[in-house]
């Protein structure tokens, strides 16, 4: 029998729904299994502690929104999107952080989830405008994922973000309401 989860919004594989810290151990679970995978990109969260401080900004901080990719047929965990420094008024405009779990990638289930995620971004409550996303020009797999989803290369930023114990350069990528309509 399928898993009965209420999501925001579905694809074929997969749903997204909002973040909850009753997300925790399925989190850190996946993530502590998915370290390989995600270094150096990211660090998601890999304990108890850890979840419940991401978590927490997550919820509970209006600039900022979290999103678990679900697959459909199970609920487990294949992946996470959040929108960070969301800024509404004449800028309306969010960036973009994912991950997608060792076990969920290379199956193009986070390509179905963030495009879910976008199209959520996009409609009301939180109606925005523009998304962006900041990746290492090294980071292969989430400039594919970024292409997949149409966003758009605008620039290059050294020493961006500090990830890893280093400044960090970045590619700019945006996709705005526009280009996906």
């Amino acid at each position: 029998m399928p898993h009965r989860t209420t999501f925001l919004a579905a694809g074929p594989r997969v749903g997204i729904r909002r973040l909850t810290y009753a997300d925790g151990e399925a989190f850190t679970v996946f993530a502590r299994a998915s370290r390989e995978l995600h270094h150096p990109w990211l660090a998601p969260p890999a304990t108890a502690e850890q979840f419940t401080t991401y978590a927490q900004r997550l919820i509970e901080d209006p600039a900022r929104a979290g999103f678990v990719v679900c697959e459909r047929d199970s609920g487990r965990l294949a992946g996470y999107v959040n929108i960070n420094n969301i800024v509404h008024g004449a800028f309306r405009c969010g960036a973009l952080g994912y991950g997608a779990f060792s076990h969920a990638a290379g199956k193009g289930l986070m390509t179905e989830g963030l495009r879910l995620v976008v199209g959520h971004a996009f409609a009301p409550p939180l109606d925005l405008h523009r998304l962006e996303i900041n990746v290492q020009p090294r980071n292969a797999a989430s400039i594919g994922l970024a292409r997949r989803c149409g966003f758009r290369l605008e620039g290059f930023s050294p020493d961006f973000l500090y990830i890893d114990g280093a400044w960090r350069d970045h590619e700019r990528w945006a996709l705005t309401r526009e280009m996906v309509r």
